[in-house]
């Protein structure tokens, strides 16, 4: 078992600690949560069938993880995203201008702050297709829905974060023409 584990582990661990911090938005808790899940894979790998691959099997154990954190928590809704170290966000490339630099770290605080108001569905849907790269199918059977129910979600999340984001940078370019006005 500790070949297996250690196997899981060094394969998985860096997805597993960065799907947790997306949705609880908070390091120490990640941490926390990550520990939760592989004493569940070490409870409970022994009735591991294989029906799904085990990166499946063990992010459908992060979910449950996540899931019963928001569960232990009043107001959970409103905590899901409301702590997330700005610092740590990757920018597309070291050698990119200033201005690149800055518009991307923008849009990424934007993005972050729509996902805060998404539904809980969207949200994970969002950041295990996108953010953790993982397929229909995988994100199907982690969360037990159809395929089918995750392209609807997935593309209503799309369409709704589309929107969100836009009101959101015009609302930002308004408020910044505002304060040139009243400075000239």
């Amino acid at each position: 078992m500790n070949s297996v584990f250690d196997e899981l582990y060094s394969k998985y661990h860096q997805d597993v600690f960065n799907f947790l911090i997306y949705m609880v938005q908070n390091r120490q808790q990640a941490e926390d949560m990550v520990q939760e899940v592989y004493i569940r894979v070490l409870k409970s790998y022994q009735h591991f069938e294989g029906k799904s691959s085990e990166k499946t099997w063990l992010f459908s154990i992060a979910k449950n993880v996540a899931i019963d954190h928001f569960r232990k928590q009043k107001n959970w809704k409103n905590r899901i995203l409301e702590k997330f170290d700005w610092n740590r966000n990757d920018l597309p490339s070291d050698d990119a201008p200033p201005e690149e630099i800055v518009v991307a770290n923008e849009e990424i605080q934007v993005l972050y702050q729509c996902l805060k108001h998404s539904s809980t569905d969207y949200r994970l849907v969002i950041i295990m297709r996108y953010l953790q790269e993982l397929s229909i199918k995988e994100t199907a059977e982690i969360l037990e829905w159809s395929e089918s129910k995750v392209k609807t979600t997935q593309h209503r999340a799309l369409k709704w974060l589309k929107i969100e984001m836009s009101q959101r940078l015009r609302k930002e370019e308004k408020e910044i023409e505002k304060i040139r006005m009243e400075r000239s």
